[in-house]
C-alpha cells in the first residue's frame, strides 16, 4: 500500500507513472504500425 501511496503522491512517483504510461502508449502505437505493415506486406505478397 505504501508503494501505491508513493506512486501517486510524490514527485518521483508521478514521474515514474508518466514514464510507464508513455511506454505503454508507445508499445501500443508500435504494435498498430507493425500490424498494419505486416498486413500490407502479406497483401502485396499474395498478389
Amino acid at each position: 500500500m505504501k508503494a501505491l501511496q508513493d506512486l501517486f503522491s510524490t514527485d518521483y512517483g508521478i514521474m515514474s507513472f508518466v514514464v510507464i504510461a508513455a511506454i505503454v502508449v508507445g508499445l501500443g502505437i508500435a504494435y498498430g504500425v507493425l500490424r498494419s505493415k505486416m498486413a500490407e506486406s502479406a497483401k502485396s505478397a499474395g498478389k
